[in-house]
């Protein structure tokens, strides 16, 4: 696909954005779209991002759980960045109805580093020796694309459908926790909705972060020093509107909830 239209595809996203106005998928008009172009307009919405005043702070890690790629009809991880415009903190209401279309709310481990990594040949080994802390977290995904329509090209040229995220209060070293086996519940409006297991994203949210340092050394893109992370659901997505209140419950780790206006 040509530079201009990879530059109409990801200013489109970032109008759909911008004004909460879902557009049609993009495979629909060029369904020939590979997933490196799909990248290459990911990183033009994110430009324009960038000029609007935003800072990456991150990256995410998406379609990491069975549960979510049977959900979306995907086969595969994908990529995002993370902007401080998305980031909130424990106890902040966040207004997803000003902010966001159609949102659905993930619980995962987020990961904050203390060391660059740059792939290719990066091993679980060096993720934990880069990292100085896992945190309790929410994701809340968002889609530029109408009802949710996508394939793996429309996702990841969408930013891998970031929408907002919020940290828990408690951090804890990657050592003391078991990433594969820790358990995982999440409450919304008071009643327990869905229960998972580090191991439900790619066998451990240490192989989603290892897969992520090797997939962007592809691009020649490191994960930096004092990043987060966020490697990827453990349980299913829930749609949720303001008013409600959600919370995820991680063993060995913590816990993290926000309440949605």
């Amino acid at each position: 696909m040509s530079e201009n239209i990879i530059q109409t595809c990801g200013d489109q996203l970032y109008a759909a954005m911008v004004n909460k106005a879902p557009i049609r998928p993009l495979t629909e008009s060029h369904p020939d779209m590979s997933l490196e172009t799909a990248y290459q307009i990911s990183l033009h919405m994110l430009e324009r991002r960038l000029a609007a005043g935003e800072k990456v702070i991150g990256k995410k890690i998406g379609l990491t759980s069975l549960a979510v790629q049977t959900m979306l009809g995907v086969d595969q991880p994908d990529f995002g960045y993370l902007t401080d415009a998305m980031a909130f903190s424990q106890g902040q209401d966040m207004p997803i109805s000003e902010r966001l279309m159609q949102p659905r709310a993930e619980g995962e481990i987020a990961f904050i580093l203390k060391k660059d990594l740059l792939g290719p040949g990066i091993t679980n080994a060096d993720v934990l020796a880069a990292t100085d802390c896992v945190i309790p977290c929410f994701e809340v995904v968002d889609s530029r694309i109408e009802n949710w329509q996508i394939k793996i090209q429309d996702t990841i040229a969408d930013n891998a459908s970031c929408g907002l995220f919020v940290l828990g209060d408690k951090a804890v070293s990657p050592r003391k926790v078991d990433l594969m086996t820790c358990g995982m519940v999440v409450e919304k409006n008071g009643q327990i909705i869905s229960t998972g297991a580090g191991a439900a994203a790619l066998g451990s949210p240490l192989n989603c972060v290892t897969w992520l340092a090797n997939k962007l050394g592809e691009f020649g893109i490191p994960l930096q020093a004092g990043e987060v992370i966020l490697s990827g659901s453990l349980v299913p997505l829930e749609s949720v509107q303001a008013g409600d209140f959600m919370s995820v419950s991680i063993g060995g780790i913590g816990n993290a909830s926000v309440r949605f206006t």
